[in-house]
């Protein structure tokens, strides 16, 4: 876990430092519906090597977002879920996604004036 130290003293980079790149975000959108197995992950996010998603989930996992349950069975299986402080992005991201359509939708609709 990053220590408070560490990080960035602008709020937003701190967000941007714990969730910022592409990977994770995506990864975020995936578990806020359910949790999920690696393998299921690297599925559902196209382009993403192993080593990305191993470091992704361990680093969110390590700033306490994410967590690894290990069950016991042959062959083992890990499942990914978010935690408490993990369910408290949900609003974020859903204000990310609702911008998005707002921006798609400009695109396809021009011209945009600013406010």
């Amino acid at each position: 876990m990053i220590r408070r130290e560490e990080l960035p003293e602008c709020p937003a980079a701190t967000a941007i430092e714990l969730i910022g790149s592409k990977w994770k975000l995506l990864i975020l959108r995936n578990l806020l519906q359910r949790p999920h197995r690696f393998n299921e992950l690297k599925r559902s996010l196209e382009g993403i090597s192993h080593k990305v998603l191993a470091s992704s989930l361990r680093s969110m996992e390590n700033d306490g977002i994410i967590s690894r349950k290990v069950y016991d069975t042959r062959p083992p299986m890990v499942e990914y879920s978010l935690t408490e402080l993990g369910l408290t992005l949900k609003p974020l991201l859903s204000e990310m996604e609702s911008w998005g359509k707002f921006y798609k939708s400009k695109l396809l609709n021009p011209p945009f004036n600013a406010l």
